[in-house]
């Protein structure tokens, strides 16, 4: 209302300035004014006679000038003077309510069209104030999670949610298990029990302590954020801190938290995090998309000039798979030559810049081409270290299964079959040492993201070592729900086999 009054009080009298500037009487004039021309013809006469005080002009010269300019004041003269006159008073009143009417109205149709009607002043520091003010007050997990509709339930077999059944039976008699909330909190998930699934990841990272890892923080994140419809909770928000401590570089946590921002209305924040992810890739990301849509509009609310920059999509380079295609039927040291320049070439690119997984995969294909199985190996292995979400390592996964380096871990090497039979001879408490570190080390990897039926074999197999039997059979079911190619089935088969299992 102040701002009302203000403005209000400061439009009107803007217009009774004008509207008396219109109004007000003029001074008493001669009805008839001396033309201009003749003042002028007078000033030109008394100009005459000081060039003549000042001996510039002399007499004779000087008599011809005054003859001449009194010649034309005669003129001019003759011509009649101009009458002075003033606006009739009606016209000036109606000339002073057409303004004042035009300042007024104009005045308060431009702030409706571009202003904020009924939105109290915002200086900086208020909004930031503000901003806390929202991210303080927001709804709990708890909360957000009571206004969601109940999910529907999921389309598993009955020995597939009998074997939930009894791993959650499992982990609450051994609580202390790591490896079992590990697969409870990735098997809640798969069925849709999101409010279970970051429960028992909660407990994955209470068990893990110090351990903990950027990973394990931001799948707690997601989980929490997924549960609550795209919120972003307390809990998820300190979830995120825990990862970005951990991992400032964190991509999926970065994207998360500036979704934070843009929800307690600090959009400047939310660019602050959102732009380098654009900048940084890769392209093929999948939160890419989703930023570069809305990142300009944030920019704009933020008071930043901001235009995206080109999708590096659109201008695939490397070596494509056509190229390694035509390379295998060339001669030996013709494909040699031709798939190392390109090799160089990309890998000096992808060393400088980074790039996007199909980059990865083209790198993987062309050092298995190259005969350069450890090299293939190495970079195999550092993109499982690099991209989290196996739908992204998916393109890379195929590249390494067609260069012979798909069972590479992500630290460059597995538990194998050799390593299990070897534990089976040890002292019981060395092999159940020796197994725990590499089933905890291989199924974290699976769990987070995904991995060929190979290791599905090793992590049953190893469970069958250990004696958890019940871990082995619900990893074992959810083989059998996620892979549906028959010989990729058949390879965990033997795992749980080994393990006691399966028939």
């Amino acid at each position: 209302m102040t701002f009302w009054i203000i403005s209000g009080a400061l439009t009107l009298l803007t217009a009774l300035l004008i509207g008396w500037t219109l109004l007000r009487p003029g001074k008493a004039a001669d009805t008839t004014l001396e033309p201009v021309d003749i003042q002028v013809y007078r000033d030109q006469l008394q100009a005459v006679e000081k060039d003549v005080a000042r001996g510039v002009v002399g007499a004779d010269e000087a008599d011809r000038l005054r003859t001449e300019i009194k010649r034309r004041i005669l003129d001019a003269d003759r011509d009649g003077g101009v009458e002075a006159s003033t606006a009739p008073r009606e016209l000036s009143f109606a000339a002073a309510a057409i303004v004042g009417t035009a300042l007024i109205g104009g005045a308060y149709l431009i702030y409706d069209q571009i202003g904020a009607p009924g939105y109290e002043d915002q200086p900086l520091k208020k909004r930031m104030a503000e901003a806390e003010k929202i991210r303080a007050e927001r709804l709990t997990q708890a909360e957000f999670e009571a206004r969601m509709p109940v999910s529907p339930a999921a389309d598993a077999s009955p020995e597939f949610l009998e074997l939930i059944e009894q791993l959650r039976a499992a982990v609450t008699e051994k609580p202390d298990e790591l490896q079992g909330w590990v697969l409870l909190a990735r098997n809640e998930a798969g069925l849709g029990n999101i409010p279970a699934a970051h429960a028992a990841q909660r407990k994955v990272i209470e068990l893990k302590g110090d351990e903990a890892t950027s990973q394990d923080y931001t799948t707690y994140a997601a989980m929490l954020i997924q549960a609550a419809g795209g919120s972003v909770s307390a809990e998820a928000d300190a979830a995120l801190n825990g990862a970005l401590s951990r991992d400032p570089g964190n991509p999926i946590a970065r994207y998360y938290a500036g979704l934070m921002h843009l929800q307690t209305q600090r959009p400047d924040q939310t660019f602050q995090f959102w732009e380098p992810l654009v900048r940084e890739g890769p392209p093929d990301a999948p939160w890419i998309p989703v930023i570069r849509a809305r990142l300009e509009s944030v920019a704009a609310l933020a008071g930043i000039h901001y235009t995206l920059p080109p999708d590096p999509l659109t201008d695939p380079r490397g070596p494509s798979a056509e190229d390694m295609a035509a390379a295998a039927d060339m001669s030996p040291e013709d494909r040699k030559q031709m798939v190392q320049g390109m090799v160089d070439q990309l890998g000096a690119r992808m060393a400088e810049e980074g790039g996007p997984p199909s980059d990865w995969a083209k790198l993987i294909r062309a050092h298995g081409v190259l005969g350069n199985t450890d090299r293939a190996a190495a970079i195999w292995a550092e993109a499982q270290r690099t991209f989290a979400d196996p739908q992204t390592l998916a393109p890379i996964r195929e590249a390494a299964v067609s260069a012979g380096v798909e069972s590479v871990g992500s630290d460059g090497r597995g538990p194998t079959e050799e390593d299990i039979q070897n534990a089976a001879e040890m002292e019981p408490q060395d092999r159940e040492a020796m197994i725990r570190a590499m089933v905890d080390q291989l199924g974290e990897r699976l769990a987070t993201e995904g991995g060929p039926p190979q290791d599905w074999a090793r992590l049953i197999s190893a469970h069958g070592v250990l004696g958890n039997s019940d871990q082995a059979a619900a990893i074992w079911a959810e083989a059998q729900e996620r892979f549906k190619d028959q010989a990729a089935l058949e390879i965990v088969r033997e795992g749980a086999v080994a393990a006691g299992v399966a028939e």
